[in-house]
């Protein structure tokens, strides 16, 4: 107990807390937007890859860092677009269309890759992202510029969806898309904007990788981040507020398992740590997901005049 005591007062565990937590928070907050207007996208960990490897190349290049989170952003809006294509304009499976978006963003990033660096057997490196050092406030201060716009998006977008004339017209077509053509808002339109806004920021969590977390680019490095969003979305009740406190949750777990391995040495099986903030996530999820409201709309296809 007085150990757990001791690493819960410790500023350096927060601070890995906060950096775990802070590509989750980008990414959940993307899937929230595409979910809210009644779009699954689970091309998410596939987008993800795209934009952390897009953004670090680009940086890779000689652009600066803000524009190769922009290049990312704008990576991420691209396959946003297609699967807005896929799923509003022609009403295809939302379920397919992201699972494949997922298979061909990783190996479209993964291609680019071997031939962009054909012979190189260490990943080449960039200057990442610095700690925020002039910021007098203690764990803040030691990230980066990305963390703290994660954690400045998350008020926008609950502004924005809760207090504002498009977020009310984004909430409406993916409760009841009739009811919101009837109003004379553009169903399609809106879900893809909605869509494309959402994919961009799971473009900026994958670039949050590679530019700032790490310096360079390898296979596998999003580990399933983006299933995680999609799970605490549901956590979360689509609300960007309890968005956060999931992205947060599980991020404590899984800097918790670190900690415990160093502690426990070789006691127990690795994997057992390993497992703990997945079992605790899925846990948390059980309990809450029963009383979620989801948007009713989503995953419904929409075809405009159908009652």
């Amino acid at each position: 107990m007085n150990e757990l005591t001791t690493l819960l007062a410790n500023a350096d565990f927060w601070v890995a807390v906060l950096r775990i937590a802070t590509p989750l928070i980008l990414g959940t907050l993307g899937v929230l937007l595409c979910e809210r207007a009644g779009v699954l996208n689970l091309g998410i960990e596939g987008i993800m890859v795209a934009g952390a490897f897009t953004g670090w190349l680009a940086v890779y290049q000689g652009a600066p860092l803000w524009v190769g989170v922009g290049v990312a952003a704008l990576t991420g809006a691209a396959f946003g677009l297609l699967h807005a294509a896929l799923t509003v304009a022609l009403a295809l499976s939302q379920h397919v269309s992201g699972l494949g978006i997922t298979l061909l963003a990783t190996a479209l990033s993964y291609f680019g890759y071997r031939v962009s660096f054909p012979k190189v057997s260490t990943p080449p490196t960039v200057q990442p992202f610095q700690p925020m050092d002039w910021l007098p406030i203690p764990v803040l201060g030691e990230q980066t510029a990305l963390t703290l716009l994660a954690l400045l998006l998350v008020p926008l977008v609950g502004w924005a969806l809760y207090r504002t004339p498009l977020g009310l017209a984004v909430r409406m077509v993916g409760e009841n898309p009739q009811a919101a053509e009837g109003q004379g808002i553009p169903v399609m339109a809106t879900r893809t904007g909605a869509i494309v806004a959402g994919s961009a920021l799971m473009g900026v969590a994958g670039s949050f990788l590679t530019l700032s977390a790490f310096n360079a680019f390898f296979f596998n490095m999003v580990n399933g981040r983006g299933w995680i969003c999609v799970a605490l979305v549901v956590f979360a009740s689509w609300r960007p507020g309890k968005a956060l406190l999931g992205a947060v949750l599980f991020a404590f777990f899984d800097a918790l398992q670190l900690r415990l391995q160093q502690a426990g040495g070789a006691v127990l099986p690795y994997q057992l740590y390993l497992m703990l903030p997945y079992a605790l996530s899925i846990l948390a999820l059980v309990l809450v997901a029963r009383k979620a409201a989801y948007p009713q709309a989503l995953m419904k296809p929409y075809r405009k005049g159908e009652r």
